[in-house]
C-alpha cells in the first residue's frame, strides 16, 4: 500500500492521487493501487517555519507514523519544500520515504547533458533551503526567475492555486516560464506541487506526458510509486 502524506497543500495531494489513477486508466477497479492519503492540512506552514525546524518535523513525523502503522510499504510527500526535513524525518520512520528532489535529479541525468541549464519554478523557501540545489549544483546550472518575477509571477501563481483560482494561476505563471525559456533552459522543474496544476490546467494528460520542457515532480513521483508498488 502506498502512503501519501498530503495537505501541503490539499490540491497538490489530490493532484498526486489523480495522477496515480490516470496512470492506471482503463484497468479494472482491482488493478488500481491501494493507497492511503492522509490530508494532514494542519502541518505548520513550511516557508514560515524554516527556523522553527522541529515544529514542522514533529508534525511530519506524526503523519508518517500514522501511515506506517496502517501497513503502508513506503511514503511519498507531494510537497517540494517539505523535503527540507526529509533526512531527519526518515531517521524517525522505519519504512522508506521517497525523495522527490532526488528522483527529479536522477530523471534529469538521463535526459540532459552535464552543465546544461535547468530552470526551476518553486517557492522562495525551496530556493533558500536548497532541496534541489544540493543535488543539481555539481552537475547542472540551476536557474530560477528574477526576484521580481519570483514575487509577481511564481509566488502569486502558487497562492492562486491554493485559493482554487486555477485559470488566474495559469495566466500569472506565464512570464516566469517565458523568462526561463528565453534563457535556453533544457528543462524546467515545476518545483512546487501547485504549479503543474496551473500550467497543465487546460491540457490533456497525454500532452503532460509528452511535454519536452517541463518536469512535473508529482507525475514523476506517481510513476515511480507505481513501479515500486508493483514490485511489492
Amino acid at each position: 500500500m502506498i502512503g501519501i502524506l498530503g495537505g501541503m497543500g490539499t490540491q497538490a495531494g489530490l493532484d498526486f492521487c489523480n495522477k496515480l489513477a490516470l496512470l492506471n486508466r482503463g484497468k479494472t477497479d482491482q488493478q488500481y493501487p491501494l493507497f492511503i492519503l492522509y490530508n494532514k492540512s494542519n502541518i505548520p506552514k513550511r516557508p514560515e517555519n524554516i527556523k522553527k525546524y522541529y515544529n514542522v518535523l514533529k508534525s511530519l513525523t506524526k503523519g508518517s507514523l500514522l501511515l506506517q502503522k496502517n501497513n503502508c510499504k513506503f511514503i511519498v510527500i507531494p510537497c517540494n519544500t517539505a523535503h527540507y526535513w526529509h533526512e531527519d524525518l526518515q531517521k524517525k520512520i522505519k519504512i522508506p520515504i521517497l525523495s522527490m528532489p532526488k528522483e527529479v535529479y536522477l530523471f534529469t541525468k538521463k535526459k540532459c547533458k552535464k552543465n546544461s541549464k535547468i530552470g526551476i519554478l518553486c517557492t522562495e523557501a525551496t530556493l533558500k533551503t536548497g532541496v534541489y540545489s544540493k543535488y543539481f549544483n555539481k552537475s547542472y546550472k540551476l536557474i530560477s526567475p528574477s526576484k521580481s518575477l519570483q514575487k509577481l509571477s511564481v509566488n502569486k501563481a502558487i497562492k492562486f492555486v491554493k485559493m482554487g483560482k486555477i485559470k488566474l494561476a495559469e495566466k500569472t505563471i506565464r512570464p516566469a516560464v517565458n523568462e526561463l525559456v528565453k534563457m535556453k533552459c533544457k528543462k524546467i522543474i515545476l518545483g512546487c506541487t501547485e504549479l503543474p496544476i496551473a500550467i497543465f490546467a487546460y491540457k490533456s494528460f497525454k500532452k503532460i506526458k509528452k511535454s519536452k520542457v517541463f518536469i512535473d515532480p508529482n507525475l514523476l513521483l506517481a510513476n515511480i510509486s507505481m513501479k515500486k508498488y508493483l514490485r511489492k
